[in-house]
């Protein structure tokens, strides 16, 4: 596994981490914020999985990441001949362990990024790595 990909993936968690400390710590839980047009800031603490499913199960979560994880270094290991599903895997990885650190840290994943252009769930940075390295894992499957 390149040494580049724990790089990125580390970087992406860091940087997961440090937007969620920012906005825990400077802005009011349901407050919202203008940030860029179209994307506001709105700090809220979620319980559950995505759009809130499974809202309060946080063993279930534990659980569910610790055995996400076990995969996903399994299958990074296994692909090395595939540079897009290993460096898809990496994202993943990072947006894993993003929010499992902070149902860890807090009981509860820091979501703030809302899209006032959609009818849209509030997410993190964690999340949109999950979507992004889900789409590189589709790509190289495609090109098995």
């Amino acid at each position: 596994m390149p040494i580049f990909l724990i790089i990125l993936c580390v970087a992406l968690v860091s940087i997961d981490q440090l937007i969620k400390f920012w906005i825990v710590n400077n802005i009011d839980l349901g407050s919202v914020i203008s940030f860029i047009p179209g994307v506001s800031l709105t700090y809220l603490q979620n319980t559950g999985a995505a759009w809130s499913m499974l809202e309060g199960k946080q063993i279930f979560f534990y659980v569910v990441s610790i055995i996400a994880v076990v995969a996903i270094i399994y299958f990074w290991i296994k692909t090395k001949h595939n540079l897009m599903l290993q460096l898809g895997l990496s994202v993943v990885l990072a947006g894993t362990l993003g929010n499992f650190i902070d149902r860890i840290v807090h009981t509860f994943v820091v979501d703030m990024f809302q899209l006032d252009f959609i009818n849209f769930p509030i997410f993190n940075f964690a999340d949109a790595c999950l979507t992004i390295g889900f789409i590189f894992i589709f790509i190289g499957f495609l090109k098995e």
